[in-house]
């Protein structure tokens, strides 16, 4: 039996808006499986057959209602969780001031839909590198969903200048899995590794996979990421409920637990447990000893 999981990639949102009235412009009624209110509630019943022991909420929103909605149902969750959201990174001034306001012990990153935002270089915006300076030195991480290319090659330009900042690759920069292609991608992943502030989330490939996938399909970019991140500085995510338009959270854990079959146990209680646990400062028992809760920048 494999130690307690932790998903370091969940999202939960309410199409009615909800009582902190969030938007999710993205979120349309074409989107059949997707366009619900999905909260912890409906994810609970499945945590337990992969040992899901502890979650990191992540915004699915640019907007601080959303965070305030997170940090919310955060609040009210009896296992440890962590929250990842949003600030107006653009703007220094107000996203100091809105910091101070949403500052709670469980909000441990932040978060800016890049791969949407209109401004394909956003995350090179003076502006935005003054606030992630302010991330480093208040201890707060940076999810980076670099899904392209061209944003995948931005990742080690800005951990490069934010030294101190731990910044998060989601979805390993979305391998082309489907189409079972290798470059440009694998070599961006071993330029955003390169920079040893830099971690990333085994996770969302159920998007990018053909259907009828198997952790076969999924081996070589996994093997890969291990070889140039190092079980230390990966961790693993359901991406929930994005992948249910491919695949259940049953059939991810399954396939995602396939590609890790093969690593000693040791290995594996780092990528799926102790990696998320000091990114994201949960309390998470583990194995050896107690519980973990020290920062990556402690």
């Amino acid at each position: 039996m494999h130690p307690m999981t932790v998903d370091s990639h969940v999202h939960i949102w309410d199409i009615g808006g909800g009582k902190f009235h969030v938007e999710y412009d993205w979120l349309t009624d074409t989107s059949d499986v997707l366009y619900r209110t999905y909260t912890l509630n409906d994810l609970a019943p499945q945590l337990g057959e992969h040992r899901v022991g502890a979650l990191v909420l992540v915004q699915a929103s640019d907007s601080t209602a959303e965070t305030r909605a997170l940090l919310d149902a955060a609040a009210r969750w009896p296992r440890p969780i962590a929250v990842v959201g949003w600030l107006p990174l653009h703007d220094p001034a107000r996203a100091a001031f809105e910091l101070e306001r949403l500052r709670r012990p469980r909000l441990v990153g932040v978060r800016h839909l890049i791969h949407r935002d209109p401004d394909p270089e956003w995350l090179l915006r003076p502006q935005v590198s003054e606030s992630l300076a302010m991330l480093a030195a208040t201890g707060l991480s940076f999810d980076a969903v670099a899904e392209t290319p061209e944003l995948l090659a931005q990742v080690p330009w800005i951990a490069a200048e934010h030294p101190t900042l731990t910044v998060v690759l989601d979805h390993l920069g979305k391998p082309p899995i489907a189409s079972g292609g290798w470059q440009p991608w694998a070599d961006l992943l071993t330029a955003a590794a390169a920079a040893p502030n830099v971690v990333a989330k085994i996770s969302g490939l159920a998007t990018v996979s053909a259907p009828g996938f198997a952790a076969a399909h999924w081996q070589r970019y996994v093997d890969h990421a291990l070889e140039v991140f190092g079980p230390d500085r990966l961790m693993v995510g359901g991406d929930w409920p994005f992948t249910l338009t491919a695949a259940s959270y049953d059939e991810v854990w399954r396939t995602t637990l396939g590609t890790l079959s093969e690593l000693d146990p040791a290995d594996r209680v780092r990528i799926l447990s102790t990696t998320a646990a000091r990114v994201y400062r949960l309390p998470v028992p583990l194995p050896d000893g107690p519980s973990h809760d020290e920062g990556v920048n402690a």
